[in-house]
């Protein structure tokens, strides 16, 4: 594992490092988020918990000042079932590309480029500050199911059935229009 290279910034979960000092040979850094800062993170994510945090991030130099990043994440949360509103927990595993590029190469009002959507996600960086603590909290928001449903968790009987339905009166009233 690297050093660290500066103070820690204002985030509930950061671990900057210099863009600068990536060069060379790409480099590894494991990141790991401690009980208060999952415990932030949860608040902010609104989970009941999140029980473990990690990553293992391969950051390569781009030119432009731009740093390739391969992130290998690891969590352990605590979610409500949509369905019961019981808590469970939930594994999350995710290998993601990610670019962070210094922020005066965005300018305002760009367009996204049809490939934009099929490349890495790019992070804009700036004071040659990279956080991979809020790169990694980012990752953990995507990755997170929205609709979070408990292993065996049905809907009520009630609500499968078709004339029960807030939507049976508009099959009958629609049903003849094709």
């Amino acid at each position: 594992m690297h050093k660290l290279y500066i103070a820690p910034m204002s985030t509930e979960f950061s671990r900057p490092v210099k863009a600068r000092h990536i060069h060379g040979e790409p480099q590894s850094f494991t990141v790991e988020a401690g009980g208060d800062a999952r415990a932030a993170l949860a608040r902010r994510f609104c989970l009941p918990a999140i029980a473990a945090l990690s990553g293992q991030f391969t950051l390569r130099h781009e030119r432009g000042g731009v740093i390739g990043a391969r992130l290998s994440m690891r969590a352990r949360v605590t979610q409500l079932c949509v369905i019961s509103n019981e808590a469970f927990e939930a594994e999350i595993t995710e290998a993601v590309e990610l670019r962070f590029v210094p922020a005066e190469s965005f300018t305002e009002g760009d367009e996204l480029a049809s490939d934009s959507l099929e490349g890495p996600d790019e992070i804009p960086y700036e004071n040659d500050v990279i956080d991979l603590g809020e790169a990694l909290a980012e990752q953990l928001a995507l990755a997170l199911d929205p609709y979070p449903r408990k292993p065996g968790a049905e809907l009520p009987g009630e609500a499968m059935d078709g004339e029960g339905s807030p939507f049976a009166a508009l099959k009958g009233k629609f049903s003849g229009l094709s």
